[in-house]
């Protein structure tokens, strides 16, 4: 069995009594790789720690919408410096959340337009976090899109007609997680719409656990449970979805 959880913030402080330890569940059920999206200049350090110590970890570099307000450009401008530093695998975690507030909605547009840029630039593929913001996101991408630009619409909880817009800017793949676990949920029925070649599993760590784990802390080993249900809805088995979610993540950040 060989997993990758593309999306896991395993810097939070929600891990700081047992990282390690549950560095080692996730690798006793098979998970070979923890991709870990920064949010904000507070994030940083903790996640280069992880990098530094563990090799089967790998470091995103973005600015997540939740944290972009007027002084975005001045952090923007530091965390462009640290993609310049050391070896990272994506931009990430950048898009547009409307959830919580739509003050800065200009802003988040903005810096999303910035960080996509840097994906081409750097040759990066892009992590985007869209919540009740497909259609400001489409805006942007609509403007920036080309054949350099390839990427993850991370938690995808979008319906069918949205998920085939992402396919088709082109190598774009769409994350699934606990969520697909949920009991009330319309992405089973979604996911045999996707073409298979574009999934990806996540975590999402420490936040939105699967079923049977519910409104507690997610971590990486829980990963398996969402293959377990991908599996099941494409009536496909385990080791399959496994290998195929796996080759699919390689191919996206370039990892071995």
């Amino acid at each position: 069995m060989n997993l990758i959880d593309t999306h896991a913030h395993l810097y939070a402080e929600a891990f700081d009594e047992d990282r390690n330890e549950m560095l080692d569940r996730a690798r006793a059920e098979g998970v070979s790789a923890f991709l870990l999206p920064n949010i904000d200049l507070a994030s940083l350090e903790g996640m280069m720690d992880l990098v530094k110590n563990n090799s089967d970890c790998y470091s995103m570099i973005g600015l997540h919408p939740c944290h972009v307000e007027a002084n975005y450009k001045e952090v923007l401008a530091v965390l462009k410096a640290k993609l310049n530093e050391g070896s990272h695998v994506a931009v990430g975690e950048i898009g547009i959340d409307l959830y919580w507030d739509k003050t800065f909605l200009q802003e988040q547009q903005e810096a999303l337009k910035i960080q996509l840029e840097w994906a081409k630039e750097y040759d990066l593929p892009y992590v985007i976090h869209a919540r009740d913001s497909f259609d400001q996101i489409f805006e942007v991408m609509d403007e920036v899109n080309d054949d350099r630009l390839r990427g993850v619409f991370h938690c995808f909880t979008g319906d069918e007609l949205q998920a085939q817009r992402i396919i088709d800017y082109g190598d774009t793949y769409l994350g699934l997680g606990g969520v697909l676990s949920f009991k009330k949920t319309h992405i089973r029925d979604v996911l045999p719409s996707i073409p298979r070649e574009r999934l990806l599993l996540e975590t999402d760590s420490p936040y939105l656990a699967p079923s049977p784990h519910r409104g507690k802390r997610n971590e990486s080993a829980y990963v398996k449970i969402v293959a377990q249900v991908m599996a099941d809805t494409l009536e496909e088995p385990l080791e399959k979805i496994a290998d195929l979610t796996t080759a699919n993540a390689k191919r996206l950040f370039r990892i071995a």
